[in-house]
């Protein structure tokens, strides 16, 4: 065997004979690095004596570790014969393993040392209002930095720290104080919310009678929405309302689509600002103005104890601005 049969990587079908070598591994011991090399070492060289110069071991060493991989493989690697050998099928795909072995290394401690401040994944989720209001942004931060790469999920507040706690998502937005003892959160700012009706009620008085008549259109984030609304908001004659009696004008699911009914002359709601914004015939709504400015506060969380990478500090920054800015 000479070193030019040995010195490449091996060719064929060996993509799928590696899957089923890894599927025969399962439930087995990890193979111990240490042989990986030297038994890729060996094939490399296509000699024992050169093995052992290269690794500064003994011809007898190289012989040992080969034979416990084998042991482990629960197969014969190499065929020998006098002072040569022939590689056999299993050590061929042994060897293709070896080599993406070493590859996969040498990329992880690269990447250890690697943390760019404009560079790599940020994973986040916020409110499907708050997404409405950031992805935009967001986007034009990626074109600038394209290096970047932005995955922004819209979910619910009780979703969004499940996904934090399991470190599917790295950073979340949401409006209310998680448990400090399992996340590390800040208050960054304020969504305001915004009581939204037909066109035709901007010359007249809102009070329980008018949103009685109205009726609501429900989403759902509406109770909460309405609940905080009422409360917040400094009008006497909305503050005793009781939600549940309100009747239901609509009902829909689908963010970009509650505003669609009220803006018909169906129902009332109460969405955040950033909702409002969104919607392309805003000339067809009417956004009642309270006595108080009513907000929901909005929290930055990351799991506690867990150091983000340099990158996320762009990116929090760019969240507390954007909020700030609508104050």
């Amino acid at each position: 065997m000479t070193d030019r049969d040995y010195g490449s990587a091996p060719t064929g079908n060996f993509t799928m004979a590696l899957k089923r070598l890894r599927s025969s591994m399962q439930g087995t011991p990890m193979l111990n690095p240490i042989w990986l090399q030297t038994f890729k070492t060996l094939i490399d060289t296509g000699h024992f004596t050169q093995t052992a110069e290269k690794l500064n071991m003994t011809q007898p060493g190289v012989s040992q570790q080969v034979k416990k991989l084998e042991q482990a493989c629960g197969h014969e690697l190499i065929k020998r014969f006098n002072k040569q050998f022939e590689i056999t099928e299993q050590g061929r795909q042994v060897y293709q393993y070896a080599i993406e072995s070493a590859s996969n290394e040498t990329k992880l401690i690269e990447s250890l040392g690697f943390d760019a401040p404009h560079s790599g994944l940020c994973s986040l989720s916020c409110s499907g209002a708050l997404a409405l209001l950031y992805y935009p942004e967001l986007l034009k931060l990626q074109q600038r930095y394209p290096a970047l790469s932005i995955q922004l999920e819209a979910a619910p507040n009780h979703k969004i720290l499940k996904e934090i706690a399991e470190a599917n998502i790295d950073l979340g937005l949401v409006t209310h104080k998680p448990n400090s003892s399992e996340f590390h959160s800040i208050p960054i700012g304020h969504e305001p919310l915004c009581l939204i009706l037909p066109k035709h009620y901007r010359d007249k008085a809102i009070d329980s009678n008018a949103l009685n008549l109205c009726g609501v259109v429900k989403h759902p984030d509406a109770d909460h929405y309405l609940s905080l609304y009422f409360d917040q908001c400094a009008t006497p004659e909305l503050a005793g309302l009781n939600i549940e009696k309100l009747p239901t004008a609509s009902y829909v699911n689908q963010l970009s689509q509650i505003l669609l009914p009220v803006s018909m002359g169906i129902g009332f709601t109460v969405l955040p600002k950033s909702a409002f914004d969104s919607f392309p015939h805003k000339e067809r709504l009417y956004v009642h103005m309270p006595k108080t400015a009513v907000t929901e506060q909005v929290y930055l969380v990351h799991k506690r104890n867990r150091q983000l990478p340099v990158r996320y500090r762009i990116i929090e920054e760019l969240l507390k601005q954007c909020l700030s800015s609508r104050e």
